[in-house]
């Protein structure tokens, strides 16, 4: 066994946007602090992060229908929009602060303008954008939304979507050139050279196999290379699992209470991808649209522009799936795995409840071909299969957690678990993740180095201006820190 005796300020187990953003941040917030990054495969950002395994939407709410839920009286909740808008923003402010000190290279190389959009069939439906759009059109971080239900219109902004429909299907859509496609990987790639040029430690090919609190309180951290069966042995004053999906197992590991109760429930997905430049010189945004019945919020059909690495695609989807990994290089006993006595009850439970998202992950599972195109051709009617490739998608472990009333709850979304001492945290769950990764990353560092907050606080709003605030409760500063940021990353205001 080897061993390193001096301990590591900072172990970043798991080489994605999560890892890469908390890593920087703590750098840039002290930059004499040790750091060592460990991933598990061959090189950073092969998961989640990687362009291909992710939508590369901008989530700030501008077109994700799911964000707006109609309540019971038929009114607009646009709360769960607000939030998302406010945290991608911060996301906006802490890349531009990046970008201005020359930590981050040119922007185009992992943010791109990109209208988004909603569109949406059906009377019901269109009646629901309708009041969508009356909800957020005044709202201060929703300037410049517009709507229209004129297939004229919606040809001009989107024309795919409108040769082949019935002239009589009712149609509405919203739109916003503030919309951004994010390629995550490259994003991830440079905050990870930014770490490596100032110090940090990437060690790739590692998979931590150990995690044990001494009585010292320091962290025990044992990995495996590729090559070799030698385990090493590092130490750390702080860790954290960032590992997506393979982050659950961890932190059981860790042994930590607060992971009691804890499970997950993966979901696979697929994409059509299309590389085809006529067609993709005639689609220059991200439509979404409405969630089928039983379907997660990740399932909400889209129809994309992706910008990758200076090349342009169009992806639709996505398609959900199910298998037990995970991770997408990761193990089929790996949900079997997660199984302990603390989780069965909240599992099962969760399962009980949610009949609708199986019946859901069954029906995609035994769609034939021609059915799931078919779903991409409401979208764009003249669609033609020879144009489209099918891609698969990565891994997303959503939350089960205990619930004192039900026994379980499945839970969309993503949320931080922290040892009660801060020594230790992880992140679990997914979309819209890796948007509102900085926002997620600061309330990490508040949660776990709280006795470092009023020292910290002026490099902090100097990262991020609005730290400590919201955005939507001032529309004066709010106008003024998207116009920058928008300056600095050469986006649409």
């Amino acid at each position: 066994m080897s061993s390193s005796d001096a301990p590591i300020d900072v172990a970043l187990i798991g080489g994605g946007i999560m890892s890469a953003t908390l890593g920087t941040m703590l750098k840039q917030l002290e930059p004499d602090w040790t750091i060592q990054v460990f991933e598990k495969l061959g090189s950073a950002a092969e998961e989640s992060s990687n362009p291909w395994n992710n939508a590369g939407t901008g989530h700030a709410a501008l077109c994700e229908l799911n964000y707006t839920p109609q309540l019971p009286d038929g009114s607009i909740s646009i709360a769960g929009a607000v939030k998302v808008n406010e945290q991608f923003q911060v996301s906006r402010q802490f890349w531009s602060h990046l970008v201005e000190n020359g930590s981050l290279p040119e922007p185009a190389s992992f943010i791109n303008p990109t209208p988004h959009m909603s569109f949406v069939w059906g009377e019901s439906n269109v009646e629901f954008l309708r009041k969508r759009y009356a909800a957020l059109k005044d709202h201060p971080l929703f300037q410049g939304l517009e709507y229209s239900e004129d297939a004229s219109v919606i040809r001009g902004w989107a024309p795919l979507l409108i040769p082949g429909r019935a002239k009589s299907q009712p149609i509405a859509a919203t739109h916003i050139k503030a919309g951004t496609d994010v390629n995550f990987g490259s994003l991830t790639q440079s905050l990870l050279t930014y770490l490596e040029d100032n110090g940090a430690e990437i060690t790739n090919n590692a998979k931590v196999t150990g995690l044990k609190r001494q009585k010292d309180g320091l962290w025990r951290i044992t990995y495996r290379r590729e090559v070799g069966f030698t385990p090493f042995v590092v130490r750390a004053r702080f860790v954290f699992v960032g590992a997506g999906g393979g982050a659950l197992s961890l932190l059981q590991k860790s042994g930590i209470p607060e992971i009691r109760g804890y499970g997950g429930f993966p979901v696979s997905g697929e994409f059509l991808r299309s590389d085809n430049q006529e067609l993709v010189a005639r689609h220059q945004a991200k439509v979404y649209g409405m969630a089928a019945v039983g379907a997660p919020p990740m399932s909400v059909p889209h129809l994309d522009t992706r910008v990758i690495d200076g090349n342009t695609s169009l992806m639709f989807g996505p398609y959900a799936g199910f298998s037990p990994k995970f991770l997408k290089n990761g193990s089929l006993f790996d949900l079997f795995a997660s199984i302990r006595p603390h989780n069965l009850v909240p599992m099962i439970a969760a399962g009980a409840s949610n009949l609708s998202l199986v019946r859901y992950l069954l029906g995609q599972l035994l769609a034939k071909k021609s059915t799931k195109f078919a779903e991409l051709q409401q979208f764009f009617p003249h669609g033609e299969q020879k144009d489209w490739y099918r891609i698969t998608a990565g891994q997303r472990v959503q939350i089960i957690k205990k619930d004192p009333k039900k026994g379980g709850v499945l839970q969309f979304g993503t949320e931080v678990v922290a040892a009660e001492d801060g020594s230790i945290a992880g992140l679990l769950g997914a979309s819209p993740g890796a948007s509102t990764a900085a926002p997620i990353m600061l309330g990490l560092i508040e949660k776990c180095f709280p006795e470092h907050i009023d020292n910290w606080r002026p490099r902090l709003e100097a990262m991020v201006p609005s730290f400590g605030t919201q955005l939507s409760d001032d529309p004066k500063l709010a106008d003024e820190i998207m116009t920058a940021t928008a300056s600095t990353l050469r986006i649409p205001r």
